[in-house]
């Protein structure tokens, strides 16, 4: 288990270094001067090539890179170009509603997905009808999805909000976590709890509704395979029952496949985050990414890339843990 962890680590930090090597090459070939788009379209020459030479564009591409590696590493990320802050304080403000949004999500793609799942197994009519669902789910894009979510239950039945984390009159929790439903929890605020819980709801939903049923196929398939195996069929011939025989025998034996299907849907996941936080008025990383797009923020584009990359790369590494622990054959691996 050590050997794995620590092979699985080495891999991750390579990643996150081609990860590093990837965005400094796209900064370095789109056509946009991101000096210009600092001073302005208007500005004099002589000031744009002052802030080239202020922003070490004037520099050979080797000594750029190694000044860029040593700022990421420190963790500096530059200014933003738009809101003129540091953009890892920037991240520091908006990461928080990105990690909660992310976390409700995968709780109900987790919850979804394996409902769904073992559900597909017991086959039947309800089997048939869930399969049919799933594949009509999986042709509906997010931003259809969250429209229509918001149609239904903001627009005609009036039980949900459609936008914002908040309502606009409440009171934020002052916690240490900036996640507002553990901060209000934290502080005993529960009427603010379930004014926030109620927020999350559709966004929560919308970002998790692709990634469950990709997770409810990948483990179908994955238990129609185990249960044809040897030791299921031995169980069997013991007496136990049939659910028991799928949750305690069979499931473990199953999740290897689909906790790689869950790590790769991660990516999934961050690169959705930008449009539902779009569609919901979302004020988190996504919100912040599109804004810095319009304004040419370069620091603030790649500094929000670098994150969710990074984000992605060490939510993978712990997957892998997690199949290890899951699946004690891979730990020889």
């Amino acid at each position: 288990m050590t050997r794995l962890f620590l092979n699985r680590a080495l891999a991750m930090v390579a990643v996150l270094f081609g990860l590093a090597v990837a965005v400094f090459v796209l900064q370095v070939v789109i056509p946009t001067d991101p000096a210009r788009a600092m001073v302005g379209s208007n500005a004099p020459e002589e000031v744009v090539a002052q802030a080239r030479a202020d922003l070490g564009y004037d520099q050979p591409i080797p000594a750029q890179f190694a000044a860029y590696l040593g700022r990421i590493t420190r963790g500096d990320l530059q200014h933003s170009l738009h809101t003129h802050n540091p953009v890892s304080d920037d991240l520091g403000r908006f990461a928080p509603a990105t990690i909660e949004l992310g976390f409700y999500a995968a709780l109900i793609a987790g919850a979804l997905g394996l409902g769904l799942g073992l559900l597909l197994v017991g086959g039947g009519l309800v089997g048939r009808v869930a399969r049919v669902v799933l594949v009509g789910w999986a042709a509906v894009p997010a931003f259809l999805t969250g429209m229509l979510l918001i149609v239904v239950f903001y627009s005609w039945l009036h039980v949900l909000p459609g936008s914002g984390r908040v309502d606009d009159d409440l009171l934020l929790p002052d916690g240490p976590t900036g996640l507002l439903t553990v901060d209000a929890l934290l502080t005993g605020q529960f009427a603010l709890l379930g004014n926030l819980i109620s927020h999350l709801v559709l966004p929560a939903v919308t970002l998790a509704l692709l990634p469950a049923v990709a997770i409810a196929r990948t483990l179908h398939a994955s238990l129609e395979q185990v249960m044809g195996e040897d030791y299921i069929r031995t169980a069997r011939s013991k007496g136990l029952r049939e659910r028991t025989v799928l949750l305690r025998h069979a499931l473990r034996n199953a999740a290897g496949p689909t906790l790689t299907m869950a790590g790769l849907l991660v990516g999934l996941m961050l690169g959705g985050v930008v449009v539902v936080e779009q569609i919901f008025s979302w004020p988190g990383l996504g919100l912040y990414v599109t804004q810095s797009i319009a304004y040419s923020d370069f620091p603030a584009i790649t500094g929000t890339t670098l994150a969710l990359g990074a984000a992605y790369v060490v939510i993978n590494f712990w997957v892998d843990v997690a199949q290890a622990v899951a699946d004690p054959r891979l730990r020889s691996a």
